[in-house]
């Protein structure tokens, strides 16, 4: 099941070292079948608030997010984004293609007896 990993990023001001990162980052990607899906895009916010830009990489599976963000290559490329942008990243899974929320709201429904 593709899994996600999805960045919330709050530039101040550009570097070299940020720039630096970004030209790097594709090459960590390859070796687990990593591609972005958004990449520093602004986003229109709805509800609540944003600062910031987002960025969405997909990978094959979660084991492989794990690994690539957990490799060596990446692991040496992070202090050059981090050490620049404030941001939060997180793993997550994805759903099926036939994901059907409402049975997910009925299997909650019954665990919480409502």
């Amino acid at each position: 099941m593709t899994a996600y990993a999805i960045a919330h990023i709050r530039p101040e001001t550009m570097h070299e070292d940020v720039l630096r990162y970004i030209e790097e980052i594709q090459a960590t990607l390859d070796p687990f079948g990593g591609r972005f899906l958004v990449h520093g895009r602004e986003v229109e916010v709805m509800e609540g608030a944003w600062p910031g830009t987002v960025v969405m990489i997909a990978f094959p599976e979660l084991e492989g997010a794990r690994a690539w963000y957990a490799s060596p290559a990446y692991q040496a490329l992070i202090p050059l984004r981090a050490d620049h942008m404030a941001g939060d990243i997180i793993l997550v899974d994805g759903v099926p293609a036939d994901y059907d929320a409402s049975k997910t709201a009925a299997a909650l429904r019954e665990a919480a007896a409502l």
